[in-house]
């Protein structure tokens, strides 16, 4: 499974977006593995990594991360999730609280939100055109990310972003620092930023500038947060 392995000492998981890899963290894994033992996989289906055999949903990938975890031999990991990884980490420790030490969330995802009456309109749509055009309609409707998609990771794809993880967040026993960028529009700090602040009990939130890849684009602001959170 391709892999980065860096460092010694505390183990420290890294878990990417959607559609992203391990190499997403380069500035992070380089930074830390001066003080930590680093860890940080291809998640199933990203990267180099195996492809999906089926539609994974959010408890597909958590069963992963469990049995990932415990293969790679890593023991009570402190957690940094971006995004997709987020939810992953979200939904396994809110059942899991003693899986891991501390966890970081950099641009998180997993709220459900209300859908406008242009959103169920388009749906409306899609699925009618996809009853006779079936291939018309997987070419011109959803995002530009969900058009790049294979057919299986399209359906996994759908379960993981219609699963809301409010409640799993209100579960969340861990100590948690939410960073965000302050341009950030794939998951903005004051909707999803400040809804897990305050769902998540003794949570802290950051703003630092950037967008949603915040970690990379203000590497330094971002690694001086997480050092002195999890040292």
């Amino acid at each position: 499974m391709p892999v980065i392995n860096s460092g010694a000492g505390k183990d420290v998981l890294f878990l990417h977006g959607y559609l992203s890899n391990k190499e997403s963290f380069y500035y992070q894994i380089k930074f830390l593995s001066q003080y930590f033992r680093v860890t940080a996989p291809d998640i199933i289906g990203f990267g180099g990594a195996a492809r999906l055999d089926k539609a994974y949903s959010l408890d597909d990938y958590c069963a992963w991360l469990e049995r990932f975890i415990k293969e790679a031999g890593i023991e009570k990991p402190h957690i940094i999730a971006h995004s997709f990884g987020a939810r992953m980490a979200l939904k396994y420790l809110s059942a899991n609280p003693e899986a891991a030490e501390k966890l970081v969330i950099t641009g998180g995802a997993g709220l459900v939100k209300p859908r406008s009456k242009e959103y169920i309109r388009k749906v409306k749509a899609y699925r009618r055109v996809k009853r006779f055009f079936p291939k018309f309609a997987e070419k011109h409707f959803g995002s530009a990310e969900y058009r790049t998609l294979s057919p299986v990771m399209r359906e996994s794809y759908k379960k993981i972003v219609n699963e809301d993880l409010k409640s799993c967040a209100e579960k969340i026993q861990n100590q948690t620092l939410l960073i965000y960028g302050d341009k950030d529009t794939t998951t903005p700090w004051n909707e999803e930023g400040k809804t897990f602040n305050s769902l998540i009990k003794g949570s802290r939130l950051e703003i630092i500038e950037g967008g949603h890849f915040c970690f990379s684009e203000s590497a330094e602001a971002f690694n001086k947060l997480i050092y002195e959170f999890l040292i």
